[in-house]
């Protein structure tokens, strides 16, 4: 099982979703300067919350940290994801490890980051692409998603590990470095989403169909 959804929340009322918050995310948020961080940290419990909640898994106890991946205590045969980026948050739950990025196209981005950072191939195809910029990202999504599913995060290094997009079979394939991650290679699965001026990638076991969009209501 695997669902991955996103949601807007440009327009949530804070102080709804604040009291909706349990302490520890609470005082998390406190120490926010800005108010589109503490909204998209707002967002992306909620909408994680409801999203277990549709699943039957109800008052999931979100613990902070655990391989650098936030986890729930109470359920242990459940896996979840979040991630934000914009005005967009968004989150994948399964019942196996799983990964997820969103991030907003920023067409001002240096794409000479992708030559010192991605693998070699990776940057070859971002350079040689009609639509350079939408490409950087769809590596980018992609990439993250993977780290994000190890559970290393940026520990893992972005060029140690290789994105293979096969247009023409539409799959997507991870190739690694570091032996001890090889083994897991076939049976990584990656999807992705463009979402307009977003780019969403998630990497699981499992393809995913559909990236549903719940609004503002749903979730508070």
């Amino acid at each position: 099982m695997i669902k991955v959804a996103y949601c807007n929340v440009k327009d949530i009322d804070f102080e709804k979703a604040y009291d909706l918050l349990p302490q520890e995310r609470k005082e998390k948020m406190d120490n926010f300067i800005f108010d589109r961080d503490k909204k998209l940290s707002a967002g992306a419990y909620l909408l994680a919350k409801k999203m277990l909640e549709d699943e039957g898994k109800d008052e999931p106890i979100i613990e902070s940290i655990k391989n650098g991946k936030p986890y729930i205590s109470n359920y242990e045969d459940t896996y979840f994801n979040i991630s934000h980026s914009g005005k967009i948050v968004a989150c994948a739950i399964s019942e196996r490890e799983v990964g997820i990025d969103v991030e907003i196209k920023d067409p001002t981005i240096d794409l000479k980051i992708s030559k010192n950072f991605f693998y070699n191939s990776e940057y070859e195809n971002i350079r040689s692409s009609d639509e350079k910029v939408d490409e950087f990202f769809k590596y980018w999504v992609l990439k993250e998603s993977y780290m994000k599913y190890t559970g290393l995060g940026f520990e893992l290094d972005t060029d140690k590990f290789e994105i293979i997009i096969d247009e023409d079979n539409d799959e997507i394939k991870v190739k690694n470095m570091l032996d001890d991650l090889k083994e897991n290679d076939e049976k990584v699965k990656f999807s992705y989403f463009d979402l307009g001026r977003y780019k969403l990638a998630v990497c699981s076991e499992y393809k995913v169909d559909e990236c549903i969009e719940y609004n503002i209501e749903d979730i508070l």
